[in-house]
């Protein structure tokens, strides 16, 4: 069997070598042929039309012209010197300008020999310039073939100073087609090609790097972009599919008499529709013979923690353990003392670990997961230790999943012979376009109803010259014996941006609002936990009035009578925080209110946030706003971006296309789950491939 010379090193490719074959890998991530071939291009120049001098416009556009070079000159200027050229043409006089490699250019310059140059134009003192214009001798130009549309590569700094011009690449890129164009494969099945009208691979490879027309590039871009999609919806589906069929999950057959007696008689109100179809949902799941892997969806208020509680029961009535796992000390304690105080009627234990838990409490915490006494855990990070074993541990629910590992949540996984039906939770609305693609091997239940009686927080933009305005209106909600947040960016004062502080915010709060008419707490994240648990308590209890935090209280903190929020420097925040923090208000029957204070100066995409945040409170409108804002790879962290590193597909821009691929990739394993069917044999090799990268999503064909 021949190898493929698409995995031959760049080192081996004419006019590249071992030292620049460094290079492009340092700089550029570029190692083979293979990774040549998908460095598409970012940007097209049309090199189809020559302009004249006359022809030029102030636009700083770039263009390409016919002259000759007729005077050469050196010029001091404060730093250094520049090399000038005069440029003519039939129709005027330019000047070509070098900075750098002056001597180069000097003693290779030829005047009065035609030039073809092509540059950004600029006008400067009544007269246009071109600085380092590309250039080459009329009769070479000539001789070498039309290239209509130029393509423009992503490149760096480094890589320009060593000489690796956007010719160059263009060059390889080339050179490498022109060696490997014969050995592509087809990697879509022909059903998919003809439904949908796609180029063939070969032709879409050729076409992207240098396309003979818009059209033709545009339809190369969507065949990539549809693979690209395709192929990651195809291996999360059957990621799934395979799940399901080898992973025997825990069979809870029986809805008991914990859940029977909790859901008739200890339900703090009444479900809405939306909760009682995703508890069918996990029933259906809890009840089948494959593991669970749900993810639950649900805005800020939604009644998630209801789900988790008679989730938990169901797994209790069936003789197993449940813990629940979230990435923060805060919120690990605010889920144990919801759940505590919801299932105390039924008398069941339910354990906390964190990581502050003393030794000498731990223990017998352990011992009791050990032996099953102990049938409820909840607790952070602390859970994943080693140490931590459960008797029959047969559901783990992970809340604000997207702030864990992949690996930590495998270490829940291990904790049994067999894994645990696993139910994900998060608070912070997933648009459709990412959940597919982040999570398209889970389940997915959408709570997208608040529960009744729940009026929606108004929320409004303030500025400096509203600050006694808004400390008025504070005063008059706590007088009504209400309570409110107010929430800075920093703990410390920083020379760099200037924003309001935490401290400094403190101060002038407590000189607003004096002792005794008014208690002031104050929560941040370097505080000793002790410390933070016990100013966070005297709020909910009404001890205090306000509580003046950093983002530490962006979730875990669930205080129904407090009604306003202020969020100083709410420019700083994104999106999500800010739909968070405005989700700490709005929980009891009053009306609640959200205050975004900003400067006066805005970015544009500062002033997309706080407008939205001003015009919904749908966090779903939200997480696309953001998406759109920030793209994929920011908007969940780092430790998700893996499966988001696309080559040439956007999750914003392509949500057509990613769910026209979704949906191929659905039908075609429906019909061939094995994709055992001649047809499908180019899938299987191609998810063959894939696997050997497992948790990244390289885009190998």
């Amino acid at each position: 069997m021949q190898p493929d010379p698409r995995n031959t090193p760049l080192a081996y490719l004419k006019g590249v070598g071992p030292g620049r074959a460094r290079l492009l890998e340092s700089e550029l991530g570029l190692k083979t042929f293979r990774d040549l071939l998908y460095f598409f291009p970012n940007r097209y120049i049309d090199k189809s039309r020559y302009y004249k001098i006359r022809e030029l416009e102030r636009s700083s556009a770039e263009v390409q012209l016919i002259g000759k070079i007729v005077h050469l000159k050196t010029v001091e200027q404060k730093r250094g010197k520049r090399l000038v050229a005069t440029f003519r043409d039939d129709t005027g006089e330019m000047e070509l300008v070098w900075f750098r490699s002056q001597k180069w250019f000097r003693e290779r310059l030829k005047l009065g020999e035609p030039y073809v140059i092509f540059g950004r134009v600029n006008w400067y003192n009544g007269a246009f310039s071109m600085p380092h214009p590309d250039l080459e001798l009329l009769s070479a130009h000539q001789q070498q073939k039309r290239i209509r549309m130029q393509p423009v590569y992503p490149s760096t700094e480094k890589l320009t100073r060593q000489g690796i011009s956007n010719r160059l690449l263009t060059q390889w890129v080339a050179a490498v087609l022109a060696q490997v164009r014969e050995v592509l494969p087809e990697t879509l099945p022909d059903r998919i090609l003809e439904a949908l009208q796609l180029l063939p691979k070969p032709r879409s490879l050729v076409q992207i790097h240098f396309p003979d027309s818009n059209a033709l590039l545009a339809r190369a871009q969507a065949r990539l972009k549809f693979e690209e999609l395709f192929y990651i919806q195809l291996a999360l589906l059957s990621k799934k599919h395979e799940r399901k069929k080898r992973i025997r999950g825990y069979l809870f057959e029986q809805v008991g008499e914990r859940f029977t007696a909790f859901y008739k008689d200890h339900l703090p109100f009444d479900l809405t529709g939306a909760q009682k179809r995703v508890i069918r949902e996990i029933r259906a799941d809890l009840g089948s013979n494959a593991q669970m892997n749900r993810l639950l969806q649900g805005d800020v208020g939604s009644g998630k923690t209801i789900v988790a509680v008679l989730t938990i029961l169901l797994a209790l009535d069936n003789g197993y353990q449940a813990c629940l796992v979230a990435p923060t000390e805060i919120l690990a304690q605010q889920h144990f003392n919801a759940v505590s105080e919801l299932l105390e009627p039924l008398g069941l234990p339910v354990g906390l670990l964190t990581g502050s838990v003393k030794e000498k409490d731990r223990k017998p915490l352990l011992a009791g997961l050990s032996d099953g006494s102990l049938p409820i855990l909840i607790g952070t990070h602390a859970v994943l230790e080693p140490r931590v074993k459960f008797n029959n541990l047969g559901l783990a629910i992970i809340d604000e999943q997207h702030r864990f590992g992949v690996a930590q949540r495998a270490k829940l996984w291990k904790k049994n012979k067999r894994p645990p039906h696993i139910l994900v939770m998060t608070a912070t609305p997933i648009p459709r376009t990412l959940a597919m693609s982040l999570y398209g091997d889970l389940d997915i239940s959408l709570i997208d109803e608040l529960p009744p009686g729940r009026k929606p927080v108004r929320t409004v933009l303030r500025g400096d010259r509203d600050r006694l305005r808004v400390f008025g209106f504070l005063k008059d909600e706590i007088r009504k014996g209400r309570q409110a947040y107010i929430v800075y960016p920093l703990i410390q004062e920083s020379e760099a941006m200037d924003y309001k502080d935490l401290m400094d915010g403190f101060e002038s709060i407590s000189r607003e609002f004096p002792q005794p008419d008014f208690q002031v707490s104050i929560v941040h994240g370097q505080m000793k936990p002790e410390a933070k648990e016990y100013e966070m308590q005297r709020f909910a209890e009404g001890k205090t009035q306000i509580m003046v935090a950093t983002t530490v209280i962006e979730v875990g903190v669930n205080v129904p009578n407090a009604s306003v929020m202020v969020i100083e420097s709410a420019e700083r925040f994104g999106l999500s925080q800010l739909h968070q923090l405005r989700g700490r208000v709005g929980r009891g029957a009053d009306q609640s209110y959200c205050i975004l204070m900003c400067g006066e100066k805005l970015s544009e995409e500062a002033r997309t946030r706080l407008q939205t945040m001003a015009r919904t409170n749908d966090g779903f409108e939200i997480a696309e706003t953001d998406l759109k804002l920030r793209g994929p790879g920011n908007l969940l962290g780092t430790q998700q971006s893996g499966v988001l590193s696309l080559r040439i597909a956007d999750l914003v821009r392509d949500r057509e296309l990613l769910q026209s691929a979704r949906e191929f990739a659905r039908q075609l394993l429906l019909a061939d789950p094995g994709l055992e069917q001649a047809e499908n044999r180019v899938v299987r090799t191609r998810l063959q491939q894939m696997e050997v990268f497992q948790n990244r999503w390289d885009y190998i064909s």
